[in-house]
């Protein structure tokens, strides 16, 4: 089972966003040791908790911290870009760092309205173009065409891996008809999860580089030395959840004794709800809690995540969860 890391770069109250980027290549450096097989960032605007809005910058920035591990986009929001431009941009990082550059594709805008305006992109593209455009990004991957104009330098002959995205079924039967590997965003939207993985292994075609299905599940981890401490390191992501539902996001706050205490019986529901896809305790308990959902999705592959306050303790929660699936 490969495990991977997923990781918002965030920023915590009472910190900065160079640390967070600084704390982000440190983790990566370490994950690389612990054996992760893959570390992705994931592209979010106007958001003060979260530093990876420059995807392939940051991207750039792992990778010169790494030497191993693949590095990659979970994801670049695909409407917020011209396909053109993404191809260059992931064309010269495979031509600086190799053949270890991940390219993950999503749909949504990872961000609001005003900043959806601030990119100049039309509103009415909310992603009616994204099959056609995931296609003519690939493309650009490719060996230049007989008769075309345009080619992506870099990015020509780059062959980029190109993953989909997703937390409905519409990802998951567009990865079915490309042929591509899927990454399903079950660690905040899992209500389609068992469907999504069911519709795109019935439905999925061979393409030139994949034969056969390829998923990838996404886990939250909140693991330390005890239950109590786990727990109290997951009341940072559902304060944090919580705000962003609400329209009050902002930086990652700290962990609480009690999540009752200040979040309300129906918002604490609908948060926790959404975090089911999660491994949370002591390394017994976590370890329990991940051979479940292995066992239930059968994914290929697994990517962790966990919005912890604290560096060291994000840190701790990353090793435990490799010491688990390294041995398991």
């Amino acid at each position: 089972m490969r495990y991977s890391v997923l990781d918002l770069a965030p920023v915590p109250e009472g910190s900065t966003t160079a640390q967070a980027l600084a704390n982000s290549a440190d983790l990566a450096q370490h994950a690389e040791r612990w054996g992760y097989h893959r570390y992705w960032l994931a592209e979010h605007h106007n958001m003060p908790g979260i530093a990876s809005a420059a995807t392939a910058v940051m991207i750039g920035h792992i990778a010169q911290a790494t030497s191993t591990m693949r590095i990659g986009a979970g994801g670049i929001m695909l409407p917020n870009h011209a396909p053109y431009m993404v191809a260059e941009a992931f064309g010269t990082l495979a031509e600086i760092h190799g053949p270890r550059i991940d390219l993950g594709l999503g749909r949504a805008p990872g961000t609001d309205m005003a900043a959806m305006r601030a990119m100049r992109r039309g509103l009415q593209d909310s992603g009616d173009r994204f099959p056609q455009d995931v296609q003519e990004l690939i493309r650009y991957f490719g060996p230049q065409r007989d008769g075309s104009a345009l080619r992506a330098i870099p990015g020509e002959n780059t062959q980029v891996p190109v993953w989909m995205l997703g937390s409905s079924l519409y990802g998951a039967q567009l990865a079915a008809t490309l042929g591509l590997p899927y990454a399903f965003a079950s660690h905040f939207a899992p209500q389609a999860l068992e469907q999504a993985f069911d519709v795109y292994r019935r439905q999925f075609r061979p393409s030139e580089t994949l034969q056969e299905p390829q998923l990838m599940l996404a886990i939250n981890v909140f693991a330390a030395d005890t239950d109590a401490e786990g727990i109290r390191l997951r009341t940072t992501m559902q304060q944090a959840f919580a705000r962003l539902r609400l329209g009050m996001p902002g930086k990652l706050p700290a962990p609480v004794d009690d999540i009752a205490d200040v979040l309300a019986p129906e918002i604490l529901a609908g948060v926790n709800q959404a975090l089911t896809i999660s491994a949370t305790g002591s390394k017994e308990t976590v370890r329990g809690d991940l051979a479940r959902l292995i066992e239930t999705y059968q994914p290929d592959e697994v990517i962790l995540t966990g919005q912890i306050h604290d560096h060291d303790a994000r840190q701790r929660s990353f090793e435990i969860a490799a010491e688990i699936l390294g041995n398991s």
